[in-house]
């Protein structure tokens, strides 16, 4: 890999870090402090990681509902997602969104939403506006495979493609919507090939290596910035997880059976760090950098248990109706 090692060691940074924070997250979820459904983006930490590290602060991205990853790779404020989380009014959403509304505008997170394929359309407007006001910013829509067969998602690529609109589409494609498998939902499980129909260039990633997810993406952000139209990315992934809520208690009863064999489980971070290591970093480095980490998430949490819910006569402020 032509990267520098400093860079090297950001992008392992980010990529622990929203594991770590994940982990800590389903170790404390069953105290049901956290007043809020989450969804886990254990497993599919790569994707958010090369993707948000080729774009600048000021470019746009909007998210789904397995929006931890996102959050954080593009900048968002640890401290405000885990007050969230906790539903508290430190919380990036003023505790009125919880796991699946986080936003951070200063970073250019312009926002997470539970509504299947609500990130596309958003993404594509963003785009237009970035035209029209000669900003020359990318917009980026990150989204599941299940969105992939939403009306909207059609509808948005032809408009994108006909306008020429710096969008990028990134599928992470983890095979199950809630509990169904693609193959039960589609002819044809290749969701690169759908946007080529509107003469959109499309590539297929392997989104569990993390090197590769940084090389495409860097692509598809400088073809759309530089005027081409939009990109499509299908990043295909493992979900480590349920669709919801910690670990993973009906895995068996829907999951296919070579999802359960171990020895077909990969880990992005175990990768990359081979990538690492062969790169001159050693293991003393990144225990120092993980240390560090986990004082960062420690804190995040102590605060967010320790801050204040938001008083019930202010309820109805900051929303939309």
């Amino acid at each position: 890999m032509n990267i520098p090692v400093e860079k090297l060691l950001d992008l392992y940074t980010m990529l622990s870090r929203i594991r770590r924070v994940e982990l800590k997250i389903e170790e404390l979820y069953h105290l049901d402090e956290m007043k809020t459904p989450i969804h886990s983006s254990l497993g599919e930490e790569a994707v958010s990681v090369g993707v948000c590290s080729n774009l600048q602060k000021e470019d746009y991205i909007f998210s789904n509902h397995r929006s931890h990853g996102h959050y954080l790779a593009k900048g968002g404020n640890l401290k405000a997602m885990i007050a969230e989380l906790y539903c508290k009014e430190t919380g990036c959403s003023r505790g009125r969104g919880g796991s699946m509304h986080l936003i951070d505008t200063s970073v250019g997170h312009m926002g997470s939403s539970s509504i299947v394929g609500g990130s596309i359309p958003h993404a594509v407007g963003a785009a237009l506006a970035s035209v029209m006001q000669n900003k020359n910013l990318v917009a980026v829509s990150f989204f599941g495979d299940a969105a992939s067969e939403q009306g909207v998602f059609f509808e948005s690529m032809s408009w994108a493609a006909l306008r020429k609109l710096p969008v990028v589409f990134i599928c992470e494609n983890n095979f199950y919507s809630v509990c169904s498998h693609l193959t039960a939902r589609q002819p044809n499980i290749d969701i690169y090939k759908r946007p080529r129909a509107f003469d959109i260039p499309s590539e297929l990633v392997d989104g569990m290596n993390l090197a590769e997810v940084c090389e495409k993406a860097q692509k598809a952000i400088e073809h759309a910035r530089s005027g081409q139209g939009p990109y499509f990315l299908e990043c295909r992934v493992q979900r480590w997880r349920g669709h919801a809520g910690s670990g993973d208690p009906n895995k068996e009863k829907y999951r296919k059976p070579e999802d359960l064999d171990e020895t077909n489980v990969r880990d992005p971070l175990k990768e990359f760090k081979e990538i690492l290591f062969a790169g001159g970093v050693t293991e003393s480095d990144l225990t120092q950098i993980d240390q560090k980490l986990d004082a960062e998430i420690q804190d995040a949490f102590e605060c967010a248990q320790n801050d204040p819910l938001p008083n019930p006569e202010d309820l109805e402020k900051h929303l939309f109706c």
